[in-house]
C-alpha cells in the first residue's frame, strides 16, 4: 500500500505535466577573455537557445528555429534581448553594485533568471523573476503583486528605483500574465514530438572497490518524472539507501543514481534496482549481480576465472614436458592481459 501511494504522489493517472519557459541572462566584469554577456532559453529544463555579443542567437532544438522563421514578432524581442536590453542593463547594474558595494576590482557576475511554468492539466500559471549576485540570491520581483523584494540590504536602493518605475512594471504585468505563457504553450505544441516524447534509459551497477557502495545508475531517460529504488525480496528498501538528484544530461535527456549502501551478508539474488519511468507500464529491474557491475578494481568472473585457469594449468604442463619458450612467453602474455586488464 505505501508503494501505491507513492505511485500516486509520483505519476498521476492523467498524463499531465508542468511545461517551463526559462530565460537565463548574466552579465560578467572583470573576467579575462571571456564574454562579458551570455543568455540561454530553455523548455521544460532543456536548453532551445544560446546568445551573447556575437549577435547571433543559437539555437539548439529544430522546432525552436521554426518558430524563429514563422513568429517576427519572438525573433524580434529576442534580438533586442540578446543583443540591446539585457547586456545594457546587466552591465549598468554591475557597476552600481561595484559602486555601492566599494567594489573596485576582482571578477563579478548578476544573473536574471525569469520565466513562467504551465500545468497542462489544472492551467494554472506561476511566474518569477530574481536576480543573484555574486552567486547569492540578490532581489526577486513578486509577481502577484508586483512589488521587489531585496534578499540583501544593498538591494534595497534597488528595490526602491526599480518599485517607482511604473512602465517596467506594467512591462512585466504584461509579460507574465499573457505573452509568457503563450509563447510557452505554442512550444509544447510546435516541439511535442520531442518535449513530449517517452524514452528509457539504460541502467547500470556501478562500484568503486569491492567495498564501496553498489550504485544503480539510469541515464538517457526521459521526461524527468522518474524514481528508482532498492528493494529485497520484493520489498523497497528504506535504510542503507542513498537516493540521488534527477540530473540532466547534454543531449535534453536526464540521469538519476541510487546507492546501495551496505553490501548484502545474504543472497545477492534477492536484491534488485527498480525504475519507474512516467508513463511506462513496465519497470525496470536489474538484478544485483557480481557479474555484471561495473568496476575499476581487478575482477574477474567466476565461469572466466575456471576457464583461465585451465590454460594456465596446460601450459604450465607443457613446459615443464618441452621447456617450450613460445609457452612460456604465451603463459605470461595471459598472466599480463587477466590480471592488468
Amino acid at each position: 500500500m505505501e508503494k501505491l501511494l507513492l505511485m500516486f504522489l509520483f505519476f498521476p493517472l492523467s498524463s499531465s505535466a508542468k511545461h517551463s519557459l526559462k530565460f537565463f541572462f548574466t552579465g560578467l566584469s572583470g573576467i579575462p577573455n571571456f564574454p562579458d554577456f551570455v543568455g540561454t532559453m530553455e523548455v521544460d529544463q532543456i536548453q532551445a537557445a544560446y546568445c551573447d555579443r556575437n549577435k547571433k542567437i543559437e539555437t539548439k532544438l529544430h522546432w525552436v528555429e521554426t518558430v524563429m522563421q514563422t513568429d517576427k514578432e519572438q525573433a524580434d524581442w529576442y534580438r533586442g534581448e540578446c543583443f540591446e536590453i539585457q547586456p545594457n542593463f546587466l552591465k549598468t547594474t554591475i557597476n552600481d553594485l561595484k559602486q555601492a558595494l566599494n567594489q573596485t576590482e576582482g571578477a563579478h557576475t548578476l544573473q536574471s533568471i525569469s520565466g513562467c511554468e504551465w500545468d497542462d492539466e489544472t492551467k494554472e500559471v506561476d511566474s518569477f523573476m530574481k536576480f543573484g549576485y555574486d552567486g547569492e540570491d540578490f532581489i526577486s520581483l513578486d509577481v502577484k503583486t508586483l512589488t521587489w523584494v531585496s534578499q540583501k540590504p544593498e538591494g534595497l536602493v534597488k528595490k526602491l528605483g526599480w518599485d517607482a518605475d511604473e512602465t517596467l512594471l506594467r512591462f512585466h504585468k504584461h509579460y507574465f500574465s499573457k505573452v509568457c505563457t503563450e509563447w510557452l504553450k505554442k512550444y509544447v505544441d510546435v516541439g511535442k514530438s520531442s518535449l513530449l516524447r517517452t524514452v528509457v534509459p539504460s541502467v547500470s551497477l556501478l562500484q568503486k572497490s569491492p567495498s564501496s557502495p553498489v550504485t544503480c545508475h539510469a541515464t538517457g531517460f526521459f521526461p524527468d518524472r522518474a524514481v528508482m529504488f532498492w528493494r529485497r525480496d520484493g520489498e523497497e528498501l528504506q535504510e542503507d539507501v542513498d537516493h540521488g538528484e534527477i540530473l540532466p544530461n547534454h543531449d535534453g535527456t536526464f540521469q538519476m543514481s541510487v546507492d546501495l549502501l551496505k553490501l548484502p551478508s545474504d543472497d545477492w539474488g534477492r536484491y534488485e534496482c527498480v525504475f519507474q519511468l512516467f508513463g511506462v507500464k513496465h519497470d525496470q529491474v536489474t538484478k544485483l549481480n557480481k557479474e555484471v557491475i561495473w568496476t575499476n578494481h581487478e575482477y574477474i568472473p567466476g565461469t572466466l576465472y575456471v576457464a583461465v585457469m585451465a590454460v594456465l594449468l596446460l601450459l604450465a604442463g607443457l613446459i615443464a614436458v618441452a621447456s617450450c619458450s613460445f609457452c612460456v612467453s604465451l603463459l605470461w602474455l595471459l598472466v599480463l592481459c587477466v590480471f592488468h586488464g
